[in-house]
């Protein structure tokens, strides 16, 4: 429910140009300082702040029944929460679900995440769309005492996400082979057995069930960290090369991930990338990237598939965006968003090199964006 008029303000979310939002503090206490988005999806809060894409964010929910399945462990897309923060409309409710093993709230004081709640997020969510995605502080103190001159200079004082690399911060820290496949009722999480493509995943942030998807689609996964080189890649000898997801800049990240991707291009692999790695796909292949206004973030997102006019529902997360009037002679525009018409999809025209800006894996459609693994599986096996 939300809370009292009359109860003490705990939080306060100050963005850079002095406009104070206060409500009820929840999860960790202190403070942090971030860019601020919104996310439209009704469901998977967890995903969302487990998702390592959002790091250097807080996340605006403006779906306003948040915390009401509560938290389990099986539904983290990473180890741990690595989005800054969460401001949502009503305070999170107690769990209500079988899955459930622990409430939202002590979840997030665990791990150090800051919550805000009692907030007009749809006033907010109109200032970000207005205005673009603004810097803000987030501090929580359950005594309600705020320095607000110190926060808002905060705010102001964060850099941005503009020429941030982020992927360095949230990429596993040494390479590791993955063989869990997607959720099945009634057994869960079930292993791949026996022989598949062998795939090399580059980590730029990546999401476990990306990784599920790659190994339901029949591939043996081994992950490295998106710094590897492109000797490192080739020297595992991989039928296909998976570019993830992940946070940041992509022209910061492309600084080291362009000239490795370029070098595999040379080879006939078959390359397959999501988000991040759909943009650095595409900055190796020698298009550009330009910051969005305010990004694509939600799970109700329709996507055109300009070779088949099959429209899909997809899940996104992005601030940045490959620029399609740079796509160079050879490289088609596969994918367009039906909201505002920014790219969303590219292949190479001779070779199955392909890649899609939004989330295949997170099943919003459910099931409307499943083939690319296929597609990605079957391209490995017409080489095999």
């Amino acid at each position: 429910m939300p809370a009292s008029p009359t109860d003490r303000p705990t939080a306060c979310l100050a963005l850079a140009d002095g406009t104070l939002f206060y409500g009820q503090g929840f999860g960790a206490a202190g403070d942090t300082v971030a860019e601020l988005c919104f996310n439209t999806a009704m469901t998977g809060y967890q995903e969302i702040m487990t998702d390592p894409s959002y790091a250097g964010q807080v996340v605006t929910f403006t779906f306003p029944h948040v915390g009401n399945v509560g938290v389990n462990p099986e539904d983290d897309e990473t180890a741990a929460p690595v989005a800054a923060g969460m401001v949502v409309k009503w305070d999170p409710t107690d769990p209500s679900n079988w899955r459930a093993a622990e409430p939202l709230t002590n979840w997030l004081a665990k791990q150090g995440r800051i919550g805000i709640g009692g907030i007009d997020t749809r006033r907010l969510t109109r200032a970000i769309r207005q205005q673009g995605a603004p810097h803000v502080a987030l501090a929580h103190d359950p005594e309600g005492k705020f320095d607000i001159e110190k926060l808002v200079a905060k705010a102001r004082g964060f850099c941005g996400l503009e020429g941030l690399d982020l992927a360095r911060e949230v990429t596993c820290a040494q390479s590791y082979r993955w063989d869990e496949m997607r959720w099945a009722w009634p057994e869960g999480y079930t292993r791949r057995e026996g022989p598949g493509h062998r795939v090399v995943a580059i980590d730029y942030g990546a999401k476990r069930n990306i990784l599920r998807c790659l190994a339901s689609a029949g591939c043996e996964v081994t992950v490295l960290p998106a710094t590897a080189t492109a000797e490192d890649v080739l020297a595992l000898e991989p039928e296909g090369v998976f570019l993830s997801n992940g946070p940041g800049d992509p022209a910061a990240t492309g600084e080291y991930a362009v000239p490795m991707i370029q070098s595999v291009l040379e080879r006939d692999i078959p390359i397959f990338g999501i988000c991040l790695g759909h943009q650095m796909l595409a900055l190796a292949l020698g298009a550009k990237t330009v910051k969005m206004n305010h990004g694509h973030h939600g799970a109700n997102h329709p996507v055109k598939d300009l070779e088949t006019g099959k429209v899909e529902i997809t899940s996104m997360n992005h601030g940045f965006t490959v620029d399609s009037q740079t796509l160079p002679q050879g490289v088609k525009e596969t994918h367009v968003s039906l909201f505002d018409g920014s790219n969303c999809g590219i292949r190479m025209a001779d070779r199955p090199v392909f890649s899609v800006q939004y989330h295949p894996e997170a099943s919003p459609g459910p099931q409307d964006s499943y083939y690319l693994f296929e597609r990605f599986a079957a391209a490995m096996a017409q080489r095999a």
